[in-house]
């Protein structure tokens, strides 16, 4: 329970962060991938890859990743139907033969109708989710935060010489 929370309170301190909209987005969508993926996968290694190459929010990655995961469980019998049809055409066979003879490829477990059935899933649904989760999140900063800064609360805590002192040294040492 304490892990869960965490993490929800590490994605709250994100939001209302001034990291870029779309790299907490594109680290929500590489946590879908990573959430769909089996955990010691080739596939997953080449999305911390990517993670790690270009501007993308690591912290977001990870805590969707488990979010993510939670609901790749849900999904697995349309993951299985999916991966089912995809391994089971007759014209992709002989690609299937051959990426199962590569030295690597078998790695990423693609012959699991469930793992390509979620594979398959993770790549139709990035680009709705990174769309989405940053329209979700100009819309929360721009509704929920400006409301709250606005609270009797965050006047309050603001006045305060403890709040003054933090922000003095947020400004200087980051």
């Amino acid at each position: 329970m304490t892990l869960l929370l965490k993490q929800i309170f590490a994605l709250l301190r994100l939001l209302n962060s001034d990291t870029g909209s779309n790299q907490i987005a594109a680290g929500v969508a590489c946590g879908l991938i990573l959430g769909f993926a089996p955990m010691l996968s080739l596939q997953a290694l080449l999305v911390f890859v990517c993670m790690f190459l270009f501007r993308i929010q690591i912290g977001a990655a990870l805590t969707s990743a488990f979010f993510f995961a939670l609901m790749a469980w849900l999904f697995d019998p349309v993951s299985h139907q999916l991966g089912s049809a995809i391994l089971e055409t007759a014209s992709l066979q002989p690609l299937f033969t051959a990426m199962y003879n590569m030295p690597l490829v078998p790695l990423t477990r693609f012959y699991n109708s469930v793992v390509m059935g979620a594979g398959a899933l993770s790549l139709l649904l990035v680009l709705p989710v990174f769309f989405g989760s940053k329209r979700l999140i100009a819309v929360y900063r721009a509704r929920v935060v400006e409301r709250f800064k606005r609270s009797p609360f965050w006047k309050m805590w603001s006045g305060t010489s403890f709040f003054k002192w933090y922000a003095t040294y947020e400004k200087l040492h980051g």
